[in-house]
């Protein structure tokens, strides 16, 4: 992996620079290049969902590699249509999703890989959405350390905007640092491929397909002209003064407050202290006092602004305006709001954001939250969370895992329940989530006690322990599989103290070199020897979905099967007679111990 290690590190390096690239084509024609996206491709779940054509990662090999690049070099290359399908949204509506075929996920990676590695130091530091290092937390951490003081939030949501992208823009985007003929030409061809839908195919005009991999690199790169819009143009329009101008009245209040205090009245003194402390300091309607900030997460960007309402008003206006000329897209008008942030609350990623504000918090003879941001989870989203859960409002067993084995169980309840609570850990008020652990914990608890047709005191007794956290013992459950010569399997539910945590500190970015590890899977693809027949030559990998599949007691156990089982792998490197014995279901080879 040496090689793609010095390849993407001139890249980035070029990127920083702001320096055009040109010949990136020929990038295309590097191994080294398919076999780190491969590796990066390979565990994912849709890597056995078959596209268009009925391909899938299973049976990847050395030689397939050569074939893609073969067609690359001589401009053969074509991207098949993607098979369409639908996922349901949380409003009632369905969002479609392109599955493409495996081979247009290899260079799709790459292709992606080379422009992450240019554009991602170009990029600007408001941006987090598909980018390494940064997410929903980091984004949130901007708003709660950065923000103090805002008046007004302004939430944006551009309507379909991976379904509107216009390939035109997009492409004099890309043309504007990519002086490469070919491969411009090769990324128009993966935006026009089309998709099929009822296996009749239908031409994409526009947009960027749900599902491709290229996708969330090319909205970060079109979206970019909205960044700099933003912090070239409205930030320094809407952004002035160095502090507030002292409020007359406070100051009045003040210099009252001293008088009494040499004349030695303690009740007047404590009455005008107590009036302060519901007055501001400083003049909140200062004219010469203006603040506009702005994160963008994907599509949903939100603007916090100090300032009139009238001028957040215009700062829509302006954005709706350059995105509907400039990048042809349009604003959603039920998710586009301008908020209050004391009185009310803007949705962003799921939390809601508000300014706290409360006289009665003093520390260090200061209001201490005052004009604070301040993140909490949104109650809509913890009865949503609960309701699958439940049944006539009270927790009731998930019939379907009644069959599972208890490690199964309690690892799924405690894998959902992790991911919840570690998304809302920097929320304030994140110890709501004590409802949705009760909840849980309860179900799990019945759906344990009607496989063992128990009761669930006994079941809650028979896997509770505690752990030890940095607040201190926890309560949880935990189940074990024990194996012999081996760490046992240990699945856990709960133990996580409901407190909130400053995880995500955003730090100054500076250029690191760029490190590839390289996968295990290679390594052994690489080998060019059978796993299973110990012969040298050609192989391929065979890949199953989940080892789940592998244990099935139902079924006699195949020579293949129990070695991948054993070595609790999905895939297997197998020469071209033992992958199709395998797929024949005919007898293969024993493997050599």
């Amino acid at each position: 992996m040496r090689e793609a290690e010095l390849v993407l590190g001139v890249l980035r390096e070029r990127g920083r620079r702001g320096l055009p690239l040109e010949r990136l084509y020929r990038q295309l024609f590097n191994p080294q290049l398919y076999l780190l996206a491969y590796g990066r491709l390979y565990s994912n779940k849709g890597a056995m969902t078959p596209g268009p054509d009925g391909e899938t990662v299973d049976g990847m090999s050395l030689g397939k590699i050569e074939r893609i690049i073969d067609a690359l070099r001589h401009e053969r290359y074509r991207f098949k249509p993607a098979r369409r399908t639908y996922i349901p949204k949380k409003n009632g509506k369905k969002r479609p999703l392109g599955l493409p075929s495996w081979s247009d996920k290899l260079v799709g990676e790459v292709i992606r890989l080379l422009l992450e590695a240019y554009y991602e130091p170009q990029f600007s530091d408001l941006s987090h959405g598909y980018r390494p290092n940064r997410g929903c937390h980091t984004a949130l951490s901007e708003i709660a350390h950065h923000w103090t003081g805002t008046t007004w939030f302004i939430e944006a949501d551009i309507a379909d905007c991976f379904g509107s992208i216009d390939h035109e823009i997009a492409l004099s985007a890309l043309a504007e640092r990519i002086h490469d003929s070919r491969f411009l030409r090769l990324l128009r061809n993966m935006l026009q491929a089309g998709y099929l839908e009822d296996w009749i195919w239908h031409a994409t005009l526009s947009g960027a397909p749900q599902g491709g991999v290229v996708s969330p690199i090319l909205s970060n790169i079109y979206l970019h002209k909205l960044d700099s819009f933003v912090e070239k143009v409205l930030i320094p329009e809407y952004t002035r003064g160095g502090s507030r101008a002292p409020n007359p009245e406070y100051r009045e209040v003040a210099k009252q407050l001293a008088r009494m205090r040499r004349r030695g009245d303690r009740l007047a003194v404590r009455a005008l202290r107590k009036q302060m402390r519901g007055m501001p300091s400083k003049d909140p309607a200062d004219p010469r006092f203006r603040r506009l900030r702005y994160v963008r997460y994907c599509d949903d960007h939100l603007l916090g602004f100090t300032g009139p309402k009238a001028e957040a008003e215009a700062i829509k206006i302006r954005l709706a305006t350059f995105l509907r000329e400039e990048l042809k897209l349009e604003l959603s008008q039920e998710k586009t709001l301008i908020t209050h942030a004391r009185t009310g609350a803007a949705r962003f990623l799921s939390y809601e954001i508000t300014v706290q504000h409360a006289d009665h918090k003093v520390a260090s003879k200061g209001r201490s939250i005052n004009g604070i941001v301040g993140l909490r989870v949104p109650r809509d989203v913890i009865k949503a969370k609960c309701s699958p859960f439940l049944k006539l409002g009270k927790p009731e067993r998930r019939n379907q895992m009644v069959n599972e084995g208890d490690h199964t169980i309690v690892r799924t309840y405690g894998a959902e329940y992790r991911g919840l609570v570690e998304y809302y850990l920097p929320a304030g008020d994140v110890y709501r989530l004590n409802r949705l652990e009760w909840v849980m914990k309860t179900s799990m608890l019945k759906t344990l006690a009607c496989k063992h047709n128990s009761t669930v005191t006994k079941m809650a007794d028979r896997y509770k322990t505690t752990i030890t956290t940095p607040y201190g013992p926890r309560r949880c459950f935990e189940a074990r599989v024990e194996r012999e010569g081996r760490q046992p399997l240990v699945a856990r539910f709960g133990g996580i103290p409901l407190r909130r945590t400053k995880n995500a500190i955003l730090t100054d970015r500076a250029p690191r070199p760029v490190t590839v590890r390289r996968k295990e899977l290679v390594t052994r693809l690489q080998a060019g020897r059978c796993e299973l027949c110990k012969q040298a030559g050609t192989v391929d990998v065979h890949h199953v979905s989940k080892l789940a599949d592998l244990e099935n007691p139902g079924r006699p156990q195949p020579a293949w099967d129990q070695l991948m089982a054993k070595r609790r792998r999905k895939t297997l490197v197998v020469c071209a007679g033992c992958h199709t014995a395998i797929h024949n279901g005919q007898p293969t080879a024993t493997p050599t111990q």
